[in-house]
């Protein structure tokens, strides 16, 4: 076979931990051990009837199966604007302000390659989602992480952080409500973000896809005043509508940021499928009963991981939100994933180390709310009767 060397760019950049994960589950499972998985956010739930009705008729007709616009349907920019109006408070031009994507991970990606450069550095939070420093690299950016704790309630410290050598930083990575530790937003926070990202003319990039989960009031770092002009913002539909594997998201914020992403967009897809953006839009008239009714059933969830790291002597708090819980685990484990490979091996129990999401997550572990209620009973069972 011939070699041939890969890019530079992807020096120390490995494959991303789920994707192995997921191989070794594989192949316990083929082994007999019947892997309960608990580890990976993907919705398990259908979206609303009306959503797939819309893509199922709209897909059936002959004119829909073209090239589709850079920028979107109209449709679906329209729809976003008024989700944001509805839910957030915040204004957005559908026409200038809003640019639908395939997914809001390819944003993350979008964004560092439309704005750094070799040299130029980027704040990541730690812990937080590894794919921001994977992204910041492959654009050949520097990842430097900003430390989240748990005393400073997982958020970060802007007076700590204005003393640092900030003259390379372009971008922040911020994320709220917080993936993996499930906190919200302090009431002064998002002004005082803004304050910061203007004092050092840093770029913030919010990513938001948590907000409707177990969440009773969603929130936009863009309803802050002056945030259009430090501030694009991620949304996603993957979770707030049960359409993960349709790759739905949308990039918000102002026109002059819109338009310089869009140039690097237009050059790497050639749209989406209408009848998927056709049924994002709709999905996006859902009302309160939609969030509450999908809510009700993570609550219930979440009522039994709180029993199932009870169990294991881990120590959670019951205010986080989102669709994970977070949880510090006990001094007889040295770390997050001694405890996680001793579930796995012992009782076929997977859940996710914090670890993988930094330096500041190793003495925690994530568990997911993507399961049924019976099968988050029988993962307790496996523990209370096989560890």
């Amino acid at each position: 076979m011939m070699e041939v060397k890969i890019a530079s760019r992807l020096e120390g950049i490995g494959e991303y931990y789920f994707s192995q994960k997921l191989r070794e589950i594989e192949t316990l499972n083929k082994a007999g051990k019947d892997i309960l998985n608990l580890g990976i956010g993907s919705p398990d739930l259908p979206p609303h009837p009306e959503v797939i009705r819309i893509l199922q008729e709209t897909a059936a007709k002959d004119h829909v199966h073209a090239y589709q616009s850079y920028k979107g349907s109209p449709i679906l920019r329209n729809a976003i604007s008024e989700w944001y109006q509805k839910w957030y408070g915040v204004e957005l031009n559908p026409d200038t302000e809003v640019l639908p994507l395939i997914g809001s991970k390819e944003g993350i990606m979008h964004i560092c390659m439309t704005y750094l450069d070799h040299g130029d550095e980027a704040l990541i939070p730690d812990p937080g989602y590894p794919t921001y420093s994977s992204a910041v690299k492959l654009a050949g950016g520097t990842p430097v992480t900003y430390q989240l704790s748990e005393a400073h309630q997982w958020q970060p410290d802007l007076e700590a952080l204005s003393k640092r050598d900030l003259s390379k930083v372009k971008l922040m990575w911020v994320n709220y409500p917080h993936m993996p530790t499930g906190q919200i937003p302090g009431a002064d926070f998002y002004a005082s973000l803004i304050a910061f990202a203007k004092q050092h003319e840093i770029l913030i990039c919010h990513d938001n896809p948590y907000s409707f989960i177990l969440n009773d009031q969603p929130s936009s770092l863009l309803s802050t005043p002056g945030a259009k002009d430090v501030v694009l913002e991620l949304n996603s539909l993957s979770k707030s509508a049960n359409m993960a594997g349709w790759r739905v998201g949308m990039l918000c914020g102002a026109k002059e940021r819109i338009d310089e992403v869009l140039r690097f967009k237009s050059n790497m897809d050639s749209g989406m499928f209408l009848p998927v953006q056709l049924a994002a839009a709709k999905a996006l008239e859902l009302g309160k009963e939609w969030y509450d009714g999908v809510n009700a059933i993570y609550a219930a969830r979440r009522e039994k991981v709180f029993e199932l790291l009870t169990l294991l002597h881990c120590r959670f708090s019951k205010d986080q939100v989102g669709m994970f819980v977070w949880a510090a685990v006990p001094d007889s484990f040295k770390d997050g994933y001694e405890l996680s490979d001793t579930v796995l091996y012992g009782a076929s129990v997977f859940i996710t180390p914090g670890g993988i999401f930094g330096e500041a997550g190793k003495k925690y572990i994530r568990v997911s709310l993507c399961g049924s209620v019976e099968k988050f009973q029988e993962a307790i069972q496996r523990i209370q009767t096989r560890l």
